[in-house]
């Protein structure tokens, strides 16, 4: 079968996940980078409540001693200079948080937040670039040094000392302190006597925050109404937002927002020195950046001198600068883009990661026939997963079926395929003639008819397959395209699908923070209406868990809950291909990258700790 896969959502990808050594090999070369005697990984715990995060020294010393014995010295020696282009692919509406998302990938590289990752984390620990949420045991800081709760329901964060908004009027280089950090949520959700922002005072999880204080100049208390720890601390880090960015308050009173990127100040590694609408964003270093690199702490943050982005819709012409070097990564390629850059630019380096959620064709809940649990059951066991894996997409994809919980998660979080009951399995086991007898049990001999609203903007060659297995069974379905925005207004706001509905992203296999993952499923104001209460009895718990091991228990409960209800037909779990050139160093499956995670956030975080071997570069004819 010929494929026909279209990928949609952010067609920007910091392409940071790879696990591959010819993008790690050590290459021989001048440095000015300054690496540490000894820098050990740290040990993942599953108890751990305050982490501090290493500010490194005030000064920096060169010498050329080279580290070993870490798991990144495979990575090579870290040099300064240069510039990382990278591609996005529309054009932002607004650099201010509080207007809503706006350019994220952009304002991830001039403004931080409270928490990012752990850069020495072992891969082999836990993989950033599979899941886009961050388990507490292995969260770092950024602008805090270290975390607490010093009762169930208030989280203590310290910050570190020593940190700058940029030297730009109004702030002009003075101190970030931890009335900043209480400005930024009061301002965003209506704490402290703030209006809020109508794009974030949405936001349930935030709901459940109710002040922000600072005790000092650098300790801020945050005071919630539930006592759950990985809820506070996940929606805090919250990688799925860019609210988590904190913008300079001395900005926003003098301009009343920071929409206009003139009026863009933050304390990241980059400031934003030109943006020109529609065409590019230059970024260069920030030499007051706080950062030093934790692998080797003598090194001073960012490695290279900027960064720029090009605004590029079309992918075709996206990819024509990445065959020819004009720019350094992209991101959520399909299998087809990809098996042709391998031909035309062997050099390219590719790291597949898993897709963010599993397409799933979604019945409205309650509505027959779907009510009959024997008929979705029917449904499922009519698509041959392997078989859409290994010829629709080329193997690149996962055959398991998934529960809400992608295959991925890990440390005890997920409800991985693997173990489940062979029952269960056998329940979504490919079986056409099981599944017509399941039919026929429920009243349905022959079969039925009914029609499926698709998101146009979604991958059209898959839903044909799985209308050609459902009528195998004898389910006749009728495709309803509509495009991406009028399936939104027609599906996700006023429900008025009466059958099947399907987009560009499932509603299983979710790789994002637990708490989102729950609230797909609490009804009933989700896509498609499911309302169980038992369900919604175990979110309710899962919000009064007072231990992360309370948490996951309840959790996967949930997750056995959805799997052995089969609310919604699993399809299979598809991987998107990231490319990088070959002198883009640093990384080795540790990032923020790939449709598996989360885009361009932690793209600052990131982006002051890759570097350029300018070597190879040179050597590339670049």
């Amino acid at each position: 079968m010929k494929k026909r896969f279209i990928w949609l959502g952010l067609s920007f990808i910091i392409v940071v996940a790879m696990m591959l050594a010819s993008c790690t090999t050590t290459t021989s070369s001048t440095t000015t980078a300054t690496q540490a005697t000894n820098t050990t990984a740290p040990v993942v715990t599953t108890t751990k409540t305050t982490v501090p995060t290493s500010l490194g020294p005030t000064t920096t010393s060169v010498t050329t001693t080279t580290v070993s014995g870490n798991w990144w010295s495979k990575l090579g020696t870290p040099q300064y200079g240069g510039i990382i282009t990278e591609r996005y692919n529309a054009n932002p509406a607004s650099f201010d948080p509080f207007q809503g998302e706006g350019f994220v990938t952009v304002q991830e590289l001039y403004l931080s937040r409270l928490f990012a990752d752990q850069w020495t984390l072992d891969p082999a620990q836990w993989d950033y670039s599979k899941v886009s949420w961050r388990p507490d045991q292995v969260t770092g800081g950024d602008l805090a040094k270290s975390w607490e709760f010093s009762d169930p329901t208030t989280f203590v964060v310290h910050l570190r000392q020593g940190m700058h908004w940029q030297n730009i009027a109004p702030a002009n280089g003075r101190e970030v302190v931890a009335d900043d950090i209480v400005y930024n949520h009061n301002r965003l959700y209506g704490l402290g006597g703030m209006p809020g922002s109508p794009t974030q005072m949405t936001n349930s999880a935030y709901k459940k925050l109710i002040s922000v204080t600072a005790t000092d100049k650098y300790t801020v208390v945050f005071k919630w109404t539930i006592p759950n720890p990985t809820f506070i601390l996940s929606t805090l880090e919250a990688t799925g937002g860019a609210a988590v960015d904190m913008v300079c308050p001395d900005a926003v009173k003098q301009w009343g927002d920071v929409t206009d990127w003139h009026h863009a100040i933050g304390s990241g590694p980059f400031i934003l020195q030109d943006f020109v609408s529609g065409s590019s964003a230059t970024l260069v270093k920030n030499n007051d950046y706080f950062g030093y690199d934790d692998r080797y702490p003598q090194n001073k943050l960012p490695y290279v001198d900027g960064i720029k982005i090009l605004v590029i819709p079309d992918d075709s012409t996206a990819l024509a600068a990445l065959r020819t070097g004009k720019i350094d990564l992209m991101g959520n390629l399909s299998a087809t883009q990809a098996n042709d850059l391998k031909k035309t630019n062997p050099e390219l380096v590719n790291s597949p990661t898993p897709f963010a959620s599993t397409p799933s064709v979604d019945p409205k809940y309650g509505v027959k026939p779907f009510s009959d649990i024997n008929v979705r059951i029917a449904m499922q066991k009519a698509i041959d997963l392997k078989t859409i894996a290994a010829n629709y997409y080329a193997g690149q994809a996962s055959a398991d079926p998934s529960t809400l919980t992608s295959n991925d998660m890990g440390m005890g979080w997920g409800y991985p395929y693997s173990g489940w009951a062979q029952s269960l399995k056998d329940s979504y086991a490919y079986d056409p003639v099981a599944a017509k007898k399941l039919l026929a049990d429920a009243g349905y001999p022959n079969g039925f008819k009914t029609d499926i609203v698709f998101d146009s903007s979604g991958d059209s060659g898959l839903i044909q397959i799985v209308q050609s297995y459902f009528a195998a069974v004898g389910i006749t379905m009728d495709i309803k395209p509509l495009d991406a925005a009028s399936w939104i207004t027609y599906v996700q706001v006023g429900h008025n699908q009466d059958q099947l509905s399907m987009k560009n992203s499932g509603y299983v296999g979710i790789t994002f923070d637990v708490d989102r993952q729950l609230q797909r499923f609490l009804g009933p104001t989700n896509t498609p209406m499911f309302n169980d209460p038992v369900f919604n009895d175990l979110y309710a718990q899962s919000l009064a868990a007072t231990s992360v091991d309370t948490y996951k228990a309840v959790f996967a409960k949930a997750n056995q809950y959805v799997a052995e209800q089969h609310y919604i037909i699993c399809l299979v779990k598809p991987m998107v291909n990231n490319f990088c050139q070959p002198w883009l160093k640093g990384f080795m499956a540790q990032d923020n990258a790939g449709q598996g995670a989360s885009g361009g956030r932690l793209n600052g975080f990131y982006g002051a700790r890759f570097w350029i071997d300018q070597k190879v570069k040179s050597a590339a004819g670049h």
